[in-house]
């Protein structure tokens, strides 16, 4: 892969924080912005991240290999859910250098993702519970099935929620979030298998 930069604009800061509760929001219909940088050999908008609960996000690609995005949303803690490198800012462009983690997961519906739920609840709710200022993103390359199905697993996780139900709230809070048929199915026996919940559970 080869990597370009493309000069633009800068990208938006986050949005001002509002009240937090666990019930569904209304989803943003604000158009994505443009990305002043592109990694990839086509141009790409890196969306704006998404925060699903405080200081955990989801984006896509573009947005977790854009460091001027990375610096304004304060990122600490970065998880890669996909096989492909991804391009790592130097020092000399993000002087902070994010933890990270990188699972290679394929974006099929029969691509084993359930096997690695444990280890990625752990290290989000690791880094979220080690400093209250640490900022955890989730990241594939389009920010819809992969990163959405980690985040919904830790979700299950920390709050007992059905795979139905962390699902439906993260879409809540990232409109265009889909998870593919096959990684649903793998939350549910994530849920059952994992996290003992059973088949009656709602």
């Amino acid at each position: 892969m080869s990597y370009s930069h493309h000069h633009g604009r800068s990208g938006h800061h986050p949005r001002a924080y509002t009240p937090w509760s666990l019930q569904p929001t209304g989803m943003t219909t604000s158009a994505p912005s443009a990305s002043p940088f592109s990694p990839t050999n086509h141009v790409r908008t890196a969306r704006n991240a998404s925060e699903i609960i405080p200081r955990l996000y989801i984006s896509d690609l573009s947005f977790a290999e854009n460091p001027g995005l990375l610096s304004s949303y304060r990122i600490t803690h970065i998880m890669s859910t996909l096989p492909d490198n991804v391009y790592r800012p130097p020092p000399s462009l993000l002087p902070f250098q994010p933890a990270r983690m990188q699972i290679p997961v394929e974006d099929t519906p029969f691509a084993e993702l359930a096997a690695h739920l444990p280890t990625t609840t752990a290290w989000i709710r690791a880094a979220l519970a080690a400093d209250p200022e640490a900022r955890v993103l989730v990241h594939c390359v389009e920010g819809v099935s992969r990163s959405v199905s980690v985040v919904a697993a830790f979700l299950m996780s920390q709050y007992g929620w059905t795979a139905d139900q962390a699902v439906q709230y993260v879409k809540s809070k990232r409109m265009q979030a889909d998870p593919n048929f096959g990684f649903v199915q793998q939350l549910h026996e994530y849920g059952r298998d994992s996290l003992g919940m059973g088949q009656a559970r709602r």
